[in-house]
């Protein structure tokens, strides 16, 4: 396996993902905003799981995203 190569091809793999759910997630939170189902102050749990085709594992990311001030607790 070329290391150099595999670490680039994740680490873009990551941005993708990263620049994609952020994306995501803030236009469903303006969403539920305009909609009055969120009112602005709340820690929402957040829960990632990512696949890979060939890796017979899942990984899970889980974390707090704060509409509001500072989210508490340490991600997970």
């Amino acid at each position: 396996m070329d290391e150099e190569a595999f670490n680039l091809s994740v680490r873009r793999f990551l941005k993708k993902l990263g620049v994609t759910s952020q994306r995501e997630i803030e236009l469903a939170v303006r969403e539920q905003l305009e909609a009055g189902r969120l009112s602005g102050n709340e820690t929402l749990q957040a829960r990632a799981v990512v696949t890979v085709d060939g890796v017979e594992r899942e990984i899970v990311v889980e974390g707090d995203i704060a509409l509001s001030g500072e989210p508490s607790g340490s991600p997970k």
